[in-house]
Formats: C-alpha cells, sequence, structure tokens
C-alpha cells in the first residue's frame, strides 16, 4: 500500500479503544485523539456522579455528557464505548446500581418484547450521554452454572432462547441509535475460569458449539449486530490459540463461516487470561493479524505511553512484514464505519430522548421473579427483620457491588430492618433479634461451598426464615424461596415488594 510513517501512525492508533484515569480527558488522550485514536472505553471510574434511568443529555461540569462532548471536541468521530449491560454490571449507573434488571432476568421474564423495551431504554440513556458503542449484549450460553463470571450475565442454557432474547436486546438498543455488541465470541458459558484470571478452555466438541454456543451469534449477526468482542478462551476443538490470537477463530470461524462483517473488538487485553502469555503490544498485533478491527485496553498508563507504546508495536510488525497494512487498514476502515452508522442515526436518538418508558425497569424486575412455594400468595413480612447478606466478592466485570442491596430496599418500606453482611470468613450473628422475622440473601451459592454451609447453618436455627438468591438459581431452602434472577437495583426493589406487599 506504500503508506507514509505519518499515515502508518494514524492508521495503527484508529484501531486503539484505550481507558484512561479520572473524570476529565488527561492532556495525553486529548493529544491522542489528534493524532488519530480511533476509540475511548469509559469505566466507572470515569463518571464523576451516577446517572438515573430517567437521564437527559447534560453537560454540567462532570457529568458524562460533558466527559463525552471534551472527547469530541478533540475528535468528532471517536468511537466512544461502555459496558451497560443492565443487571450487575453497569458503569453509568455504578453509583446507584442499574435501574434494569439483567439478561438472566429478562430470559426468565420469557418476553422478547419486554427484552426489546428495556434495551431500548439502556440505549436512551447510553445515547444521552453520547456514547457511541455499548458492549453489550452478553449471548453466551450459561451451560455451566458454576460459571464464575458469566452466571446472570446470560439470558439462559438454552441456545435458542438465548438467542431470541439477544436478537431482541440488539434491536432495542439499536433502535435507540446506539451499536450493539455481542459479547464473548465464540462462548464463554462453558468455562469455570474467569478470564480476567486465568485463560479458560471450553473442551467442548465442534459439535456441541456449533449446536450450542454458535446460534446466538448467529441470531445477533441476523439481528444487524454492529460489533462482535471475542473472548479470551482456548477452544482446542476450533484452534490450539486463545480466540483473540486466533485466525481460525476471528477470520474462519467468525468472519466466513457466520459471514459477519462488522466490527471485531478484543476483550480488555490486559486480562490475564491473554497477559500471561504475551506482551500487550504483541497482544495487539496478533489479535489484528487474526482478524480483530479494535483493541480494548482498559488500563492505560499515566501519561499515555503505554497506548503509545501499543500505537508502535503495530507499525512495527508492519514494517517488519508481520501484519499487512492491507489488514491494518480494513481494521480502521471498521472503526470509521462503525462511526459513520452512529452519526447517520442522529434522529434516531433524538426520538430515544423522548421515549421514556415509566416504570418499565421495576415491571421487568418483578416479571422475573420466582416464589418456592409458588401458591404463597402473602407476603411472609408484616414487620421490619433482620436481613443477612452472605457476600461474595463480585467478578471484575462486575466491579462494584450493587450500592442498593435486598436488605436496604426492604428497609425502604419496613424502616428499622436490621442488617448484616457476612463473607467466607464470618460468622453469623446473633439470628433471634428481637423476635424479628429472618431474612437470607445469597448470591450464587451453588458456586460457594462457604455459602451453603452458613446458610443450611441459619436454617437449623430459623426454619422459619426467607431465602433470597440473587443469582443462578440453586435448591429452594426456607419458608419462601425467592429467586430474582440478578442483582439490580430494580431486581432488588421488587424482592423487596414481593416480601412486604409493599408500594
Amino acid at each position: 500500500m506504500g503508506l507514509s510513517g505519518g499515515e502508518l501512525d494514524r492508521m495503527a492508533m484508529a484501531v486503539l479503544q484505550p481507558g484512561f484515569e479520572g473524570t476529565e480527558p488527561p492532556d495525553w488522550l486529548r493529544r491522542a485523539l489528534g493524532e488519530g485514536l480511533g476509540g475511548v472505553v469509559l469505566f466507572a471510574r470515569n463518571i464523576a456522579r451516577g446517572i438515573a434511568r430517567d437521564v437527559a443529555p447534560n453537560n454540567a461540569r462532570g457529568s458524562v455528557a460533558a466527559l463525552v462532548a471534551d472527547l469530541r471536541r478533540e475528535r468528532p468521530d471517536v468511537v466512544v464505548a461502555v459496558d451497560e449491560e443492565g443487571g450487575a454490571v453497569t458503569r453509568l449507573e455504578a453509583a446507584t446500581g442499574s435501574s434494569w434488571p439483567g439478561n438472566l432476568a429478562l430470559g426468565v421474564a420469557g418476553d422478547e418484547s419486554l427484552t426489546r423495551r428495556v434495551a431500548r431504554q439502556i440505549g436512551r440513556m447510553v445515547a444521552a450521554a453520547g456514547i457511541t458503542l455499548d458492549y453489550a449484549p452478553v449471548v453466551d450460553v450459561n451451560a455451566d452454572p458454576r460459571n464464575p463470571v458469566i452466571g446472570v450475565r446470560s439470558f439462559g442454557s438454552d441456545p435458542d432462547e438465548v438467542g431470541r432474547h439477544g436478537a431482541a436486546w440488539i434491536e432495542g438498543l439499536q433502535s435507540a441509535g446506539v451499536a450493539a455488541c455481542a459479547k464473548h465470541f465464540p462462548g464463554h458459558g462453558d468455562t469455570v475460569t474467569d478470564s480476567h484470571l486465568a485463560l479458560p478452555t471450553v473442551r467442548a466438541s465442534r459439535e456441541v458449539i456449533e449446536r450450542r454456543d454458535l446460534p446466538p451469534f448467529r441470531a445477533a449477526i441476523a439481528a444487524g449486530v454492529r460489533t462482535v468482542m471475542c473472548g479470551h478462551l482456548l477452544v482446542p476443538a476450533v484452534d490450539a490459540l486463545p480466540a483473540t490470537l486466533s485466525r481460525a477463530v476471528l477470520t474462519g470461524l467468525l468472519r466466513e463461516e457466520l459471514g459477519f462483517d462488522g466490527l471485531v473488538v478484543t476483550d480488555a487485553i490486559e486480562m490475564r487470561a491473554v497477559s500471561a502469555l504475551h506482551e500487550p503490544g504483541e497482544i495487539a498485533v496478533r489479535a489484528l493479524a487474526a482478524g480483530a478491527d479494535a483493541i480494548c485496553v482498559g488500563v492505560s498508563s499515566a501519561r499515555g505511553e503505554s497506548v503509545y507504546a501499543l500505537r508502535d508495536a503495530i507499525t512495527g510488525a508492519v514494517r517488519d512484514g508481520r501484519l499487512t497494512d492491507e489488514r491494518l487498514a480494513e481494521a480502521a476502515g471498521r472503526v470509521r464505519d462503525l462511526a459513520a452508522w452512529y452519526d447517520a442515526r442522529a434522529e434516531a436518538r433524538a426520538a430515544v430522548a423522548r421515549d421514556a418508558d415509566e416504570g418499565l425497569g421495576l415491571a421487568a424486575a418483578t416479571a422475573a421473579l420466582r416464589a418456592t412455594p409458588a401458591e404463597q400468595a402473602a407476603a411472609p413480612l408484616t414487620k421490619a427483620p433482620l436481613v443477612v447478606h452472605l457476600a461474595a466478592r463480585p467478578s471484575q466485570a462486575v466491579g462494584r457491588a450493587t450500592p442498593l442491596k435486598v436488605g436496604q430496599a426492604i428497609e425502604e418500606i419496613l424502616p428499622g430492618t436490621a442488617m448484616a453482611e457476612v463473607d467466607g470468613d464470618g460468622h453469623l450473628p446473633d439470628l433471634s433479634e428481637a423476635g424479628r422475622p429472618l431474612v437470607i440473601v445469597v448470591h450464587d451459592a451453588v458456586r460457594h461451598a462457604w455459602m451453603r454451609r452458613l446458610l443450611e447453618e441459619a436454617l437449623r436455627a430459623r426454619p422459619d426464615a426467607v431465602v433470597v438468591e440473587t443469582g443462578m438459581p440453586g435448591q429452594p431452602a426456607g419458608r419462601l424461596y425467592l429467586t430474582t434472577h440478578g442483582n439490580s437495583t430494580a431486581s432488588a426493589r421488587a424482592a423487596a415488594r414481593r416480601l412486604t406487599g409493599g408500594v
């Protein structure tokens, strides 16, 4: 292609999507945007204050919209991305917890039109902040309930249901003028390792992968999803290399077999699944050569040196012949295409700004509640209870624990509610406190032996206790076993209303 040094530098910058520290763009980021940086990813650390569900564009200093406007002043077509899945994974509502139930709750509710409406409202919130790309939805099939990083982020364990709800979610979000991203290709659901910490292996046969993991991605592509995120996964039935670095996965399987022609973005390359194998620059080069178009980098150095080092690694690989300039140009072109798609949908964003769907988050979370025994109609709490949360540390994908817990949501209805939180090293409090009703809240007890042990201990002392599971459902226990299928603020409030009869 015969690119000049400056052209090659700009093209290499175009395929990077780094994160940064602070609630205003640092000087190095402003400079990089002027030098061709194609994307930026936002995290909770960049949000000066939480934004409410019914957000309107707000350019006041410190708002998300003001931050994004600052970025766009430096580069109008920058691709600004965020992880806004709803449920446990929220960046824009990290301070308050998500107003929307997550994927498993929507899958259990079983109404694709509801899923579409929820995603449109999430799109409304993201669009109001001026963000281009939402790294959502998760369309992994949660084949193993012990999965430490997917779980309630998945629509379920049935490939067809995951595909239908994933497609509806994509349609809803993109109707708001925001690009969706199906993740984590070719499927992160059948793993028991968190890719933030180590490299997971999907040991299924090619036949099982085709039948179980790929249908939701096919449905997402048919629904017009603009981007796909590859997972840091080892899938021996397809290739001996991790998917992020595998031409067989990204080009052979995703491009050629599934026919996806949009933008492929990596998961964050500092995750141990790949960072334990190669230096960041080498990961970026190999991912681009395999067929990725954008390199997500969650953490950057304080002065941006790490971003420029990635640029230099990419340009060096082109000069050495390890990465063709045609492949790099193709990747940069897909980044530009996504920016152009976003620009062309200004009217959709203006329309959704006027389309508030009042009460939808709580209604959707309520539709996902399931109680055992189902016939118990009366609210079991008539006075302020003791609520014991058995709490495990959230995964790095979640980031922060949901700010509004079930106990706090109950306290909003029944003032005087007492609360205690116990982790894996702790002990149960006095469960007979002043004759209070007892509520025990667990999250993914199926994955934590210590949590099941403490739950059994509590129920021996108080068989009249109510048990609320906010994660993957397990064996019913207690006088009433209520499953929310997620731990968003919306789900916590829906559970509190069910337990108290409150409004």
